[in-house]
């Protein structure tokens, strides 16, 4: 019976070598520009979460796949185009290197959409409150 994988790291030490580095690259990019995220494995996946679910990332054998959600995918559809994607999700390939910039850029926009899903989560509720005060 397998182990059941429960930290980022545990995940990352399935793999080999070459893979490894890339996850250490994209997990290194990610944590740049989301300090304050926190690591998590859900799905059986490397997920960061800062005001809810931030990215996703597994490893593959010829590539990392990033799962930032469809919003980010959309707005990025032109910057991804040379990378094999689908409505939630981009393949980067192990092979390349990491496009850091697009990486930091697709974080960052996600990190805006959730923080703006909880405040209005937040005045959603506190409206609430003062309606059945």
């Amino acid at each position: 019976m397998k182990k059941q994988i429960t930290t980022v790291d545990e995940y990352i030490d399935t793999f080999p070598a070459e893979t490894k580095v890339a996850f250490e690259r994209i997990r290194n990019i990610i944590k740049s520009v989301a300090p304050n995220a926190t690591e998590t494995i859900s799905y059986k996946m490397p997920a960061m979460v800062s005001n809810g679910y931030l990215v996703y990332f597994a490893g593959y054998k010829s590539h990392i796949g990033f799962y930032p959600g469809a919003a980010t995918i959309e707005k990025f559809r032109e910057e991804i185009k040379n990378y094999k994607n689908a409505k939630g999700s981009v393949q980067f390939p192990i092979i390349q290197d990491l496009p850091k910039d697009l990486i930091s850029e697709m974080v960052i926009f996600k990190l805006k959409l959730n923080e703006a899903r909880a405040a209005k989560k937040l005045a959603d509720k506190s409206n609430l409150l003062k309606i059945e005060c």
